[in-house]
């Protein structure tokens, strides 16, 4: 089922998530939960998506990015849910990049992040994992993981004039940026 997304101003996208108990992860609600996100994920046009941002105040987001390519990195990243995960920095140095979000459509946003990271979490059968990534992943992890903790790419841009409509993104500063 397609739920709506939550946006900024909603204070369920500003509270620290409930953990997912794993007596929780096999039951029929949470597949369904799981099943909603996916669904309104794709209906949106999203590649990530978190439970606050269709008002469920849990730690679990999803991310599907298969044969993706973006400012010139080839991604591919089947179908993952993250239940419960934990974020390490592998190497602290940075890059940036133009972030958008469901939660607060119509915008984007520069957002410089730590590009080496490993992820512990739980997948959807309750198994415990671990995801090294890097580049742009590593950044879409980020994005993804901060919903979890009431945290908006909005409240990681360092300076912000480089904040803008998505229309002028697409007018002034896409084309100059090499973005795909």
């Amino acid at each position: 089922m397609i739920r709506p997304i939550c946006r900024m101003g909603n204070p369920i996208l500003r509270i620290v998530a409930a953990e997912v108990k794993s007596n929780e992860i096999k039951t029929e609600s949470f597949s369904r939960l799981l099943l909603d996100m996916h669904d309104s994920m794709k209906h949106y046009g999203g590649i990530g998506i978190a439970a606050p941002q269709i008002g469920e105040s849990l730690q679990v987001c999803l991310i599907e990015l298969e044969d993706f390519n973006r400012y010139g990195q080839e991604v591919n990243l089947p179908l993952t849910v993250f239940i419960n995960p934990k974020i390490e920095v592998l190497n602290p140095e940075a890059a940036g990049y133009w972030e958008g979000c469901l939660s607060v459509p119509g915008l984007r946003g520069f957002v410089e992040r730590p590009q080496h990271i490993r992820v512990s979490y739980l997948d959807a059968k309750g198994e415990k994992q671990h995801l090294e990534a890097k580049g742009f992943l590593a950044t879409v992890i980020q994005h993804e993981l901060d919903h979890l903790f009431g945290t908006l790419y909005v409240d990681r841009i360092k300076d912000l004039s480089l904040l803008t409509y998505q229309e002028e993104f697409d007018q002034f500063i896409k084309e100059k940026s090499s973005i795909e």
